[in-house]
């Protein structure tokens, strides 16, 4: 089914929040659930580009290995890493191993503190809460006209290894857009 979906909890949810206990959490306590802050919106950022061809919860399952890893996402801590991080980080088996990834993490650190207005600024002004309430996950867009200029915007800045669709991922995540299902119970919620 791709509509929204009963839980056994009785709670109506979009049908991907419903495959694994991680992904109810997740659904439930942070998907569109607005990230306004610099510090949070990197990591977001950071998280969706590493899950680019890979399934979102390997990611979510490597969370908190990213975080120790990236030292909490600190976006000064990062934009200062070196040879001798980028080789830690590619030693270290609880997180994603690929090299330009790693690299476009810490590129975007420093494109981030570089950033006039900063990060939050600059994603918020892309946000769109008249986004459709879609009924069917096979509505959903995997980029909009918002994702393909906020992408183009970020990569003008400097930041890597982003295009519309992992951006559009980025906003549905942070709240800038609101791609909770029609029926879904986390609809509306953070409006």
């Amino acid at each position: 089914m791709s509509t929204a979906i009963r839980g056994e909890d009785g709670l109506a949810r979009c049908p991907w929040g419903l495959s694994a206990p991680d992904y109810i959490a997740y659904h439930d306590e942070e998907w569109g659930r607005p990230v306004r802050d610099d510090a949070g919106l990197y990591e977001r950022l950071c998280l969706e580009a590493f899950q680019s061809g890979l399934s979102w919860l390997t990611i979510l399952r490597k969370r908190e290995a990213f975080r120790a890893a990236f030292h909490g996402f600190d976006m000064e801590k990062v934009a200062a890493f070196d040879a001798a991080d980028v080789a830690r980080l590619m030693g270290d088996a609880g997180i994603v191993r690929n090299r330009a990834k790693i690299d476009a993490a810490i590129g975007n650190a420093r494109a981030a503190l570089d950033l006039p207005g900063g990060l939050a600024a600059t994603v918020w002004r892309y946000a769109d809460p008249g986004a459709p309430a879609y009924a069917d996950m096979g509505d959903v867009p995997a980029s909009t006209e918002g994702s393909k200029a906020l992408a183009k915007e970020l990569k003008r800045h400097g930041f890597r290894f982003l295009g519309p669709t992992t951006v559009y991922a980025l906003m549905e995540a942070c709240g800038l857009v609101d791609d909770h299902l029609a029926g879904c119970h986390r609809r509306g919620a953070y409006a």
